[in-house]
């Protein structure tokens, strides 16, 4: 029997929890759905990536006013995907805050990702129809930016390329946390259908050289105290490192992508199979690692049809 298209057949809710990782900092997860961080400084809010839709928002905002009544003044979105960034609306934030690749990358592809998650994630997009149309930001940085809530610094920086070329992070000094983006999972696989598999076991380096003493990652539980976070960057770095090299060596040889699902699958499914989304990404995943065996830097646009063909071709 041909296995439900991506997370088509998963529509149970999913238990939330909000968990604090420093002073004034809290991680929203979701047993495996796209996480959400919320920095509180002096006089307003931060809210870090704004969740597929404004239903789901909501349900952050709800956790946010159970410890503070402070507005929300920026909202952060680490890169360009529909599941982290349609919910924007929902805040009310005055700043909306990406990369100036991330911000390319919504003109270029964006769009055509919005059509694809639909189908990908029905679950995350009930309610959509609230959704006023592609999230813009009103700021951009290239390398980083500050903002200051009041006395409290955040640093918002893009370190490298890894779950796309124009993920940021968020790093809060004075706790010295950081907000990940989908850069760095825990327990939940990586997509990399957009990524760079070539630069991101680098990137994750860049983020362990901050020594962070806790991690809001983009999947999976809050990660609080150095040997969470030690563990998580490593076990993501395994993860993209045993997808990719397998498809290297097929690639050398001049194998065919099936050889290299078959590859991927002998290499992860002993390690990763119970993590969170992970029948979901392979194929995407192989498909993005034979592209850029094969010397295709820049990924190709997913669209709603390409979507269909990689899964049938692959997953069946």
């Amino acid at each position: 029997m041909a296995k439900a298209f991506a997370s088509a057949g998963d529509m149970a809710e999913k238990k939330t929890s909000f968990t604090q990782v420093g002073e004034g900092l809290y991680a929203f997860t979701a047993e495996g759905d796209p996480n959400t961080g919320v920095i509180i400084g002096d006089d307003s809010v931060m809210i870090v990536e704004a969740q597929a839709t404004p239903r789901l928002a909501r349900k952050v905002i709800e956790h946010v006013r159970e410890v503070t009544d402070k507005p929300i003044s920026h909202l952060v979105l680490t890169h360009y995907h529909a599941v982290r960034v349609l919910g924007a609306s929902a805040y009310g934030a005055r700043e909306i805050i990406m990369s100036d690749t991330a911000r390319a990358m919504v003109a270029e592809r964006g769009q055509e990702d919005w059509d694809s998650e639909f189908d990908r994630f029905p679950r995350l997009f009930q309610g959509h129809e609230e959704i006023p149309g592609l999230t813009w930001p009103t700021t951009t940085f290239s390398d980083s930016m500050t903002v200051y809530l009041g006395n409290r610094r955040v640093d918002i920086m893009h370190l490298g390329r890894a779950h796309t070329a124009g993920d940021a992070v968020i790093w809060v000094p004075d706790q010295e946390v950081m907000f990940t983006g989908d850069i760095v999972e825990y327990h939940s696989a990586c997509y990399c259908g957009d990524g760079h598999y070539g630069d991101w076991e680098d990137t994750l380096m860049n983020i362990a050289a901050y020594e962070p003493k806790a991690i809001a990652p983009g999947r999976g539980d809050a990660l609080v105290g150095e040997e969470m976070v030690a563990k998580a960057i490593e076990s993501t770095a395994d993860f993209v490192r045993s997808t990719y090299k397998p498809v290297q060596k097929v690639v050398g040889r001049g194998g065919s992508l099936k050889e290299a699902w078959d590859a991927v699958r002998e290499a992860c499914d002993p390690k990763f199979s119970d993590y969170a989304i992970y029948e979901h990404c392979l194929p995407f995943n192989v498909g993005r690692a034979y592209d850029e065996a094969r010397g295709i830097d820049t990924p190709r646009v997913w669209t709603a049809e390409r979507d269909k063909e990689m899964w049938n071709a692959l997953q069946g």
